[in-house]
């Protein structure tokens, strides 16, 4: 689960999947923090992902480089505590270009409740599920067929 969580504090941008209605909606977004299993984002509330975020909170997120991509799948939580707010702000050097002030955003972080790890490069593949939610992992690609456990 290092590797995985490791890849993420090097991959900001990532897709970052929402509903609208019942249709997917798809952009890149730039983690701003992680902390653990939790990254801290931020929006305007006048864009479309924040409503989206606001009628329906599950969410999915892929980073991915070369062979090695990580999947993540969360809910959004909209309590990020005023410090968190101040430090995210203050350490993306984008932000304030387009905001005059922290407060002017919304903030939000994500739980990652499973995650896969997927790396191409090595025959067999490597597959890691991490159910961070119950703890349990799992693995794939058993005999040249993908399995998941």
């Amino acid at each position: 689960m290092k590797r995985a969580l490791d890849f993420l504090a090097t991959h900001k941008d990532v897709a970052f999947a929402t509903c609208d209605g019942n249709l997917p909606k798809v952009r890149v977004f730039q983690i701003m923090k992680q902390d653990g299993i939790r990254l801290y984002f931020a929006t305007s509330a006048q864009k479309a992902v924040y409503r989206e975020l606001k009628q329906n909170p599950h969410v999915e997120l892929l980073a991915y480089e070369g062979n090695i991509s990580v999947r993540c799948t969360a809910t959004a939580e909209f309590q990020v505590d005023d410090d968190m707010k101040r430090w995210i702000y203050e350490h993306n050097e984008v932000l304030p270009r387009l905001y005059s002030s922290y407060d002017q955003m919304e903030y939000f972080s994500l739980a990652i409740k499973d995650m896969d790890y997927y790396d191409l490069a090595p025959t067999p593949p490597i597959f890691k599920h991490f159910d961070l939610m119950t703890g349990e992992t799992g693995d794939g690609f058993v005999g040249g067929r993908f399995m998941k456990q």
